[in-house]
This record gives C-alpha cells, structure tokens and sequence, in this order.
C-alpha cells in the first residue's frame, strides 16, 4: 500500500469517500437501521400520545430510551473493551429486529398496550446501549487515527437520513396503515445492519487481563472511572459537556411531536415533515465535518462553541415561528447545530484515550449524557404539562446559549500547547499498552 500513489491525502492517509471497504460496509448497514430508527421513533411517540393524550406519559418514551444506558453503562464499557466487538454489535442489531420489528407483528391489535410498548422500548434501548458504544470503539481498528472525526461524521450522516427520511415514511405509514404496523416494517433493517458486519474482519480485543471474576469487573470498572475522572481534563470536559447538550437536545427531540402539534396544530405526516428539516441540517454539517479530521483540538473545541450558541438562538426565534416555512428554516439551522457535538468529541476521545480504556470511557461518557437527557425529558416533560411550550422551548434554547458560553470559558482557560499536552501524555498507570 506504501507503493501506490496518492494524490489526495489526509496526513499520509489517502482519501476516498467511505475511508476504507470495511467501513464502507458499516455505513452501508447503518444507512438502512437509521432509516428504520426514524421511522419508528415518531411512530412510539405518536403512538403513546394519540392513546394518551399526556405530554408527560409520552416523555415516558425517552425515559425508558435512556435508562439502560446510565444502569447498564460501566458494564457495558467493560463488555466493549472485553469481548469481540463484532459479535456485540451483530447480536445487538437482532436483538432489536426481535423486539421492536417482529413482537409488535406478533401482538394482537387489543393486548398492544401502551406499557406492552413500554416493555418492547426497554428492552430495545438495553440493545441499543451495547450497540453504540461497540461501534464507536471500534472505528480505530476500521480507520486511520487521522480518519477518526471523519468517520464519526459520516456516520452521523447516517443519523441524518434516518431523521430525513424515517419521519417523512413514519408519518406516511401512520396515516396509511398504524402505529404498530409501521414498527413491524423496522425488523428488516436491523436484520441488514446485522448482516453487514459478517464479512467485517476487526481487530482482536487489547483488554488485558485473563480472570473475568466479578472482583475483576469491578476493578475494571473503577480503572474507567478513575481515567475520565483524573486521567485527563479534556475527557472531564466533554464528559461534562455532552451531559450538559443533552440535557438540553434529548427533551427537545422526545417532546418535538408535541411541540408541532400545540405550536403548529400540524398532524402526524405534517410533523414528520417537519422533523426531517432537523436530518437536513444534520446532514450538511455531518458533510462538513468530514473535513476537519486534522484541525487542532483547540479549533474542533471552538466549532462546538459556536454549534451550541447557534442552536440555542434558533429554538429562542422557534418560539415566534406562526409558519410551518419559518420552523423549517430554523429547524434546519438547529439540526446543524446538534450535529457537530458528538462526531467532535467522540474523534477526541478516539485519539487520546488508550485502546484498552476506549469502551469504558465511551460507557462513562454515554452514561453521564444519558443520565443528562432523562433530567431533561422528565424536567421539560413538567415544564410544557404546567407552562406550556413556548416556556419549555425557551428555557431549552438558553441552557443551549450556556452549554456555548460553558465551552468557550473552558478554551479561554487553555492554551494550544496545554491541549496538545491534554493529547500526547500518557497518564500515569498506562504502561506500554497504549498504541497511539
């Protein structure tokens, strides 16, 4: 590979659109399971709602989206560093297809309940939990080190067709067929995203350790924690900074349905429509951001500054949108916005965290972000049922201003050479397992 020429290349790594053939693969897989995820996830909303009527009971759907992932978090983080990632990740896609695809097929129209829905949702988000941290560890052994926020952001581009497209065809089927009929179709696209980690060749796991006692869990556990609390300040930070966004995002994103609905007084194909406006921004930046894999850290951190700003400054001018045209806009602007986040600090934490901690510190950060996002749901959900929405959006849109304002007194705090310091050492403890 040295031998052949290059012409475009990003620190010696040559360029192509999808990176490499294995992570081409995983693209693929994840364009056909986002979709599914779209479809199915304004079809759990309305459905609770359509039944209940209770802003706050359909909260309850994002509650239980993120509960599995704050419990079950640091044992999942020891799961990722142990066990072959391609066996947690193709499991966990048929997990899914089983229990949010086939089981509502199965279920007679009578006995599908709204707390049946509520145990199917559980038991999808425990998949789920495994799922993304599994696929975030294994980008490295899928791309070059200078590749990482590239693949990161392409694959949020994946995200961003699911929210485009997922709502649009949810809320077609909705009006066409049902709510349980439309989640009967998501079975398919686990079962392909499944498939195309088969051929997928990673690398072995690099956890150390061959007792995988109880005590031994333990102590693997508090190793992860002990690294993103004292291992280094810039894990710390966008720990704290990815809880802070989503306590914001995940209320607005579970709630967004009603949202439309008493803002707009739109209906379930109107609002998937709309919903799609947040895929399109996504999409744009995702795009965006595949260009940045070689910035400084100093100058990503500035990109997530200005993002949450602009986020919070286009759900404060969402409150005044009388026009489904005006939402729009502004909604494309914030899908921009909550797009750089995660691609962002998930390429840092690629690079500076060792291979053998990357599970662990995934499942703390997720876990500190999730435990974030069920706060907002559960406080935003009180907040719309006994203010209203234009309050609930509005105090949103400020904790967005703030997350902005938090991030750039924490760059004004850090110098270029502290944070390539933050980068290149190794704390104390690693030894020489850590490879880059």
């Amino acid at each position: 590979m040295q031998d052949r020429p290059a012409p475009l290349t990003i620190q010696g790594v040559p360029r192509r659109w999808l990176l490499s053939h294995d992570f081409s693969l995983v693209w693929w897989g994840q364009v056909v399971s986002q979709v599914g995820d779209g479809i199915s996830k304004l079809a759990l909303v309305w459905f609770v709602y359509s039944v209940t009527g209770s802003p706050l009971k359909t909260s309850i759907i994002g509650l239980l989206q993120t509960v599995p992932a704050i419990v079950l978090a640091p044992l999942i983080g020891v799961a990722v560093d142990r066990l072959p990632k391609k066996t947690l990740l193709i499991l966990s896609d048929l997990v899914r297809a089983l229990v949010i695809g086939l089981i509502p097929c199965w279920m007679p129209v009578d006995t599908f309940t709204v707390s049946a829905l509520y145990v199917l949702v559980t038991l999808h988000a425990m998949a789920t939990a495994v799922f993304g941290p599994a696929l975030t560890a294994s980008i490295p052994s899928l791309v070059a080190p200078a590749q990482y926020t590239s693949a990161n952001a392409l694959l949020q581009v994946t995200t961003s067709l699911g929210i485009i497209m997922g709502p649009a065809l949810s809320g077609l089927g909705i009006a066409a067929l049902s709510s349980q009929e439309v989640l009967c179709l998501n079975a398919a696209t686990y079962v392909i995203s499944a498939a195309c980690f088969i051929p997928i060749r990673f690398a072995p796991s690099v956890s150390s350790g061959a007792s995988q006692s109880l005590a031994s869990t333990w102590r693997d556990v508090v190793e992860g924690f002990y690294y993103v609390v004292r291992g280094r300040p810039l894990v710390l930070f966008l720990t704290a900074t990815a809880s802070l966004y989503t306590f914001a995002t995940a209320a607005f994103t579970t709630l967004f349905p009603v949202f439309a609905r008493k803002l707009l007084d739109l209906g379930p194909v109107e609002v998937g429509y709309l919903w799609s406006m947040l895929g399109i921004g996504l999409l744009s930046v995702s795009v965006v951001l595949t260009t940045i894999s070689a910035w400084s850290v100093k100058r990503r951190l500035k990109i997530i500054a200005m993002a949450s700003a602009a986020s919070g400054v286009a759900l404060l001018g969402l409150v005044w949108a009388s026009r489904p045209a005006a939402a729009a806009g502004l909604l494309i602007l914030l899908g921009g916005g909550l797009g750089v986040l995660t691609p962002v600090a998930w390429g840092v934490l690629q690079e500076v965290t060792p291979a053998q901690l990357l599970g662990r510190v995934l499942g703390f950060y997720t876990m500190g972000a999730m435990g974030a996002a069920m706060g907002g749901i559960t406080f935003f959900g009180w907040v719309t049922g006994e203010y209203g929405v234009p309050i609930s959006i509005s105090v949103i849109g400020l904790v967005m201003v703030g997350t902005g304002l938090w991030t750039g007194h924490f760059l004004g705090r850090m110098t270029e050479r502290s944070l390539a310091y933050v980068v290149q050492q190794p704390v104390e403890g690693e030894g020489d397992t850590c490879q880059s």
